[in-house]
């Protein structure tokens, strides 16, 4: 975890001591359980309870001498309980009924700030793009003016994807977040199927139906992998704003601060900077991904390849999107728009944009569309190549105007009328919910 893409509280559960203390409620849980079935004495239980506690330094003494991390920590454990009832900790269990049921808990708690996060960052969208609903832009196909469209609805598009993506992640951490108490192999030999449900129950998280010593790390690939597509839908964002911040468009701009400087050598500079480092963030993760399927495929039962990998991808891509979300959201929150530069760029092309509305004038009046397509192109092409306006140019046009009345050729360039359906848009989209 880098630090300066750490946000505290999400840091704080993959510490040492959020993963100790996590490993330790499981091993409560479990004695807790096994005490209220008779399995082992209460007193234990009870002890295990009020006594047990996690000195990272003996931890980390114990395991340079042993070199296996759960033995350590149930060493130093077991020290804080002290004898007889420490003999009843760990009962029963292998090292990733420990691990991969605190990894459960870690993902939960980690997911519900995520989840917070996206929920967060998609209500920022959405009350900007209903603040320029109707604030009208030009519409970029292969980043060439195409037709009108409004800047509300590039932010309502955004919402949705942010929407879609939250529920990716919550379908994925229900997935994941997941423990297992079935031992060496899955079977059970020395617990059994009601302990891991009552335990998982306990610790409010899901259990796995049928397991190998680990869970299966297609659970833990498609969690990460939400995580990538969520990434990706914010370098998404910020590729647009960073497109239409540009000094030729200018049509939006990041929050610039007092004080703030844009570059080293040139003092006029405002660079969107943030929005480029959380696109670059979104690669990161998108890697992770990638790593995260590469450890589906386990030796037999069970072997380590995957845990090296876990120790860093979990703690970095979740540490990563919660800073991207949370900068995302700050970035749309100041973001300085200008509808008046919108307004001029999509009158910079000189009526090009309603091209298409005259188009089906003329058909609709019998025209073939290829005959209809060649007049109204022809004109377009004059107007790229020599200037002018092109409204002019279709009205002088006899074949045109032949054809379709003044009032209708003034209704193909109307604005409003290529935007009326603004409004049933949001509607469908967001059902007549915030």
């Amino acid at each position: 975890m880098i630090e300066r893409y750490s946000r505290p509280e999400m840091k704080s559960i993959w510490t040492d001591d959020g993963k100790y203390q996590r490993w330790l409620e499981v091993e409560i849980a479990v004695s807790e359980v096994l005490a209220e079935r008779g399995e082992i004495p209460a007193d234990a239980a009870r002890a295990i309870r009020e006594r047990a506690s996690v000195d990272l330094d003996r931890v980390a003494e114990i395991e340079a001498e042993v070199r296996h991390d759960v033995i350590a920590f149930v060493t130093a454990v077991s020290e804080s309980v002290g004898q007889p009832e420490a003999r009843w900790l760990h009962y029963g269990m292998t090292s990733s009924d420990v691990l991969d049921t605190a990894l459960a808990l870690q993902i939960r708690d980690a997911g519900a700030l995520l989840v917070a996060g996206t929920e967060r960052l998609r209500q920022v969208l959405l009350d900007r793009a209903r603040e320029f609903q109707y604030t009208p832009c030009v519409g970029r196909t292969h980043g060439v003016h195409a037709e009108p469209t409004t800047f509300g609805l590039k932010l309502l598009v955004f919402q949705e994807e942010i929407r879609r993506g939250g529920q990716r992640l919550e379908a994925a951490l229900a997935e994941a977040a997941v423990g297992k108490m079935s031992g060496a192999v899955g079977t059970f030999a020395h617990l059994t199927p009601e302990v891991e449900v009552a335990v998982c129950e306990r610790l409010g998280i899901g259990f796995e139906p049928a397991a190998t010593q680990v869970v299966q790390r297609d659970r833990h690939a498609a969690f990460i992998t939400a995580l990538a597509l969520l990434a990706s839908s914010m370098e998404k964002i910020c590729v647009e704003f960073r497109h239409l911040a540009r000094t030729e468009v200018r049509e939006v701009e990041e929050e610039f601060g007092a004080g703030q400087k844009g570059s080293s050598a040139m003092p006029h500079k405002r660079n969107p900077w943030r929005f480029e480092n959380v696109t670059g963030l979104a690669r990161v993760v998108r890697g992770y991904a990638s790593t995260a399927l590469e450890n589906l495929a386990l030796w037999h039962e069970r072997d380590i390849s995957n845990s090296s990998v876990e120790r860093m991808i979990f703690p970095d891509a979740t540490v990563t999107v919660d800073f991207m979300l949370d900068r995302l959201a700050r970035l749309v929150e100041t973001l300085v728009v200008f509808p008046d530069r919108m307004r001029e760029n999509l009158e910079s092309t000189r009526g090009l944009v309603f091209s298409g509305q005259v188009l089906l004038e003329l058909t609709s009046k019998g025209l073939s569309r290829e005959e209809a397509y060649a007049l109204v192109q022809r004109h377009a092409m004059d107007t790229w190549e020599h200037g002018g306006d092109y409204r002019d140019r279709i009205l002088s046009e006899s074949r045109i105007t032949d054809v379709l009345e003044k009032e209708e050729i003034e209704r193909s360039f109307s604005l409003d009328a290529a935007l009326n359906h603004v409004d049933a848009i949001f509607e469908r989209t967001l059902g007549g919910n915030s």
